[in-house]
């Protein structure tokens, strides 16, 4: 009887089986059917949106349709174009000696301002990080006081200051060193909080090692923090020193004959709008793309080091 059931109870078991071989099969076509088609990639599997070939293709078309406004700007206005009088702008040879012209007097000028400017602008930073950092109650204030006076009034207002109001009671008649200073203090204000930023970074247990091996307050800043803090700063840092290569353009206001002011002049003399401008541009680009670079450049050598 029991045998006979088992006979009798397989082919029920087999279609029962099957049933559910059925059900899973049509389950499984049901959610191949939903499942969404494969993207488009190459053959490292990168979606064609994100290749470089697209990139490229971005740039040639965004260039493309600049230089198109551009051009269609101009010949609406009627302007004329007179690319062949920019080099003498730069240089001009007579008898035989080379004279250079006032974009590359302007960009020397532009250079120094920089040059000095970078140098006291760490200086004031670093001053008025430690001061912040510092035990001295007047010396925080008088940190904290610069701070929220040159971080919240306008550069040009700064400028005037120093130019009409500080220089002459000062008793130094200078225009271009007038603008580096005030330059150096209003970017020190920003170069302060990155310093201290990055001091601060730096683990409690290191001032402690320090002061073990019996390191003064000023050389712990000197061997251990500071080591430790400048690869820390040098990112943001070249930030703040590319804006000062920006905002000496600034300088133009007060009768500093860096680039800008130079080509201010050229325009009025000329009436070559266009043609300066787009030199001048790219100028300042590659001085702030070449300090980029060498700003990343030391940042790879400092960590190589530490």
């Amino acid at each position: 009887m029991s045998g006979d059931g088992a006979i009798c109870a397989s082919p029920g078991a087999s279609r029962r089986s099957m049933r559910s071989t059925s059900h899973a099969s049509m389950s499984t076509l049901i959610q191949a059917d939903s499942k969404p088609p494969p993207r488009a990639t190459n053959r490292r599997g990168v979606p064609w949106w994100r290749s470089a070939w697209f990139d490229v293709v971005q740039f040639l078309v965004l260039s493309g349709a600049v230089v198109w406004v551009t051009y269609r700007g101009a010949t609406a206005m009627d302007y004329r174009w007179q690319w062949y009088r920019v080099p003498r702008m730069f240089y001009r040879v007579i008898d035989g000696e080379i004279i250079w012209g006032p974009l590359v007097n302007g960009l020397m000028v532009t250079l120094e301002i920089a040059a000095w400017g970078m140098v006291l602008t760490l200086i004031v930073g670093l001053i008025t990080a430690i001061l912040r950092l510092s035990d001295s109650l007047a010396g925080r204030v008088l940190a904290r006081v610069y701070l929220e006076v040159v971080r919240n009034t306008p550069l040009l207002v700064q400028v005037s200051i120093f130019y009409f109001v500080l220089q002459p009671i000062l008793g130094f008649n200078s225009p271009i060193w007038a603008g580096i200073i005030c330059l150096s203090f209003f970017e020190g204000a920003f170069a302060s909080e990155i310093i201290r930023a990055g001091i601060l970074s730096v683990a409690r247990g290191q001032w402690e090692a320090g002061s073990s091996i019996g390191l003064s307050r000023g050389q712990a800043y000197r061997y251990v923090i500071l080591p430790q803090a400048v690869p820390l700063m040098l990112p943001p840092m070249a930030g703040i020193l590319i804006n000062l290569i920006k905002h000496s353009a600034i300088l133009s206001f007060v009768a500093v004959f860096e680039l800008t002011t130079e080509a201010r002049n050229l325009v009025g003399d000329t009436f070559m709008s266009f043609e300066i401008w787009f030199v001048i541009g790219p100028m300042y680009l590659v001085l702030t793309i070449s300090l980029s670079t060498v700003v990343t450049y030391l940042e790879r050598r400092v960590r190589v080091r530490a």
